[in-house]
């Protein structure tokens, strides 16, 4: 008797069926993982809000990163966090910086790496906020002059790719004309384009020391309900020059990955960030997830969404989960 129905499970007998008609991949090339560099010597202070993530050290980081290398990872992405602070962030555009000397470290010890440098104030200001502030107001376009002095000494340290994620209008296209006025106009920029002013950030700011001391960055960052604007962005980086364009954060921002992608055809990275790490580690500590299959399946909902690459602090477990043939 023929089947009045359609057998779809025929393609799901076997591990090894499954695997020929599956439609999303994970590689290890896919990821950008974030490191954490301080001043000091013989650091590696664990943060407590990011089980298995540290704050290194110049003297010790080259242990995390040949870690990372090992597992396959081919990209990192740095963030610095100075001994001294000031109002207006002098030392993220300070050729001594902390940023600065890690770039041209990890360039001489890995040249095959791509090192990313986030390129904000947030880090390197007193007050916390990502550019300048007056009377309270964070000014947009004093702010980029010293974000463009930022991304041109990250260049000039050795960054692969500066990755500016202030959020300050156009922050893309100063960048852009910054670099290409000082000699840097084959150094791609990867921009925070559309970053939405998230609850999920607070472990980063943990990690980062970042957290603004008065206000917030709800006037500059995104409104999480809005999702049409996310486009307005996307596309204003991309006629300002970006090479890359990043939705923060990503799993709770799946959707809007989605439109990026159905609307731009530059590349697509994902940032999974700090709350959306803590969340899976704090419960699988607990026993209540397999952090193994939540951790895979999470990433690739954002592969499955659009994004070309995925900014994540499980990288390196990612990684090795993926190298491992026994399961």
């Amino acid at each position: 008797m023929t089947s009045s129905f359609n057998r779809h499970r025929r393609l799901r007998q076997t591990p090894g069926m499954r695997a020929l008609v599956r439609e999303t991949h994970l590689r290890e090339e896919d990821f950008i993982y974030p490191v954490f560099v301080v001043e000091g010597e013989d650091t590696k202070n664990p943060i407590p809000s990011m089980p298995g993530i540290y704050q290194w050290s110049l003297d010790r980081v080259e242990e995390e990163i040949q870690e990372a290398v090992d597992l396959g990872i081919q990209s990192v992405i740095l963030f610095g966090v100075p001994a001294e602070k000031d109002d207006i962030g002098s030392s993220a555009y300070d050729s001594a910086g902390i940023v600065q000397r890690a770039l041209r470290q990890l360039k001489a010890r890995f040249p095959a790496l791509t090192l990313i440098a986030d390129t904000c104030l947030c880090q390197f200001t007193d007050h916390g906020h990502c550019g300048v502030v007056k009377d309270g107001e964070i000014l947009n376009d004093e702010s980029l002059e010293l974000l463009t002095k930022a991304a041109v000494s990250q260049a000039e340290a050795g960054a692969d790719i500066i990755a500016p994620s202030n959020m300050m209008d156009g922050f893309t296209a100063a960048i852009r004309e910054g670099l290409d006025h000082a000699g840097y106009t084959n150094v791609p920029v990867m921009s925070y384009s559309v970053k939405y002013a998230s609850a999920f950030y607070g472990p980063f700011r943990d990690a980062a020391h970042s957290s603004p001391k008065s206000g917030d960055r709800k006037t500059y960052q995104m409104d999480p309900a809005n999702r049409r604007e996310a486009l307005r962005e996307a596309q204003s980086d991309k006629e300002e020059g970006a090479d890359f364009l990043i939705v923060k954060p990503a799993l709770s921002y799946l959707d809007v990955i989605r439109e990026v992608r159905e609307a731009q055809q530059l590349p697509i990275v994902a940032y999974n960030v700090s709350g959306e790490y803590s969340m899976v580690k704090a419960a699988a500590e607990n026993g209540w997830v397999n952090e193994r299959e939540i951790v895979l399946e999470k990433l690739t909902s954002m592969k499955r969404a659009g994004a070309d690459l995925i900014l994540t602090y499980h990288a390196k477990d990612a990684c090795s989960w993926l190298n491992d043939t026994t399961n």
